[in-house]
């Protein structure tokens, strides 16, 4: 149980150190504030709730994680280089098309609603 409880200091202290240092980051906390009440009245069922969440849920995990791997290629080269420009690049098209599944997931929810 201790190892659990210090997994999710170590989670928290990401989500805190992102949420005060990276604007994306902040942009899309602040999509799954709005993105919550509006799932909640959107999706007409439990499943297209879940769906609507998880699809911002997963955005924000892939930005975390591009942010990770920009801070570890910084920190490791902090000159321009163009194979970490690739790495870069890499991680911000990932992080971009868990926004397209997400955009996707709601522009269905919204069709199959109205």
């Amino acid at each position: 149980m201790t190892a659990l409880y210090l997994a999710f200091l170590n989670s928290w202290r990401g989500l805190v150190f992102g949420a005060r240092t990276e604007r994306a980051i902040r942009l899309e906390l602040a999509l799954l504030a709005l993105g919550l009440p509006a799932a909640l009245l959107l999706g007409c069922s439990l499943w297209v709730r879940v769906a609507l969440l998880a699809s911002l849920l997963l955005m924000l995990g892939a930005e975390f994680l591009n942010t990770a791997v920009e801070k570890l290629c910084d920190h490791l080269h902090p000159d321009r280089h163009p194979r970490i420009g690739i790495v870069k690049d890499l991680a911000s098209a990932g992080a971009f098309l868990t926004q397209v599944i997400a955009a996707l997931i709601w522009v269905a929810a919204l069709i199959d609603r109205f």
